[in-house]
């Protein structure tokens, strides 16, 4: 397998569907991106690119955020996911409590999906 830096070959290429993507087009000239960094992605030749969509609405907080990386990597170091059927975790509670104070009255209750939050 190539690495992000380097030409894929078509068959790399062939394994991944990209659903909104026009993949004929792109496995003929694939758009590459090799990191991310605060609003910027960059491609395999260090051009720089303006990430306008925060990551399609997931990195609102910018890319490769070293604070954000320690927090996710303590949390993964005890628990990378509780659900919350029947069961809960502290940190939950703590984070949805903080949400709900910084909400606007009334909207006193928060609910975490697998979407962004």
């Amino acid at each position: 397998m190539s690495s992000a830096s380097t030409a894929l070959t078509r068959p790399e290429l062939e394994a991944l569907f990209m659903p909104f993507t026009a993949n004929r087009q792109f496995k003929a000239k694939p758009r590459l991106l090799e990191r991310a960094s605060g609003m910027h992605y960059f491609t395999p030749d260090g051009r720089q690119i303006l990430d306008a969509v925060a990551g399609l609405w997931c990195v609102n907080a910018g890319h490769t955020r070293r604070e954000i990386a320690e927090a996710v990597s303590r949390q993964l170091g005890t628990m990378e996911y509780a659900p919350a059927f029947q069961m809960g975790h502290p940190i939950a509670f703590e984070v949805a409590n903080r949400l709900a104070k910084l909400a606007p009255p009334g909207l006193d209750r928060v609910f975490f999906t697998n979407s962004g939050s």
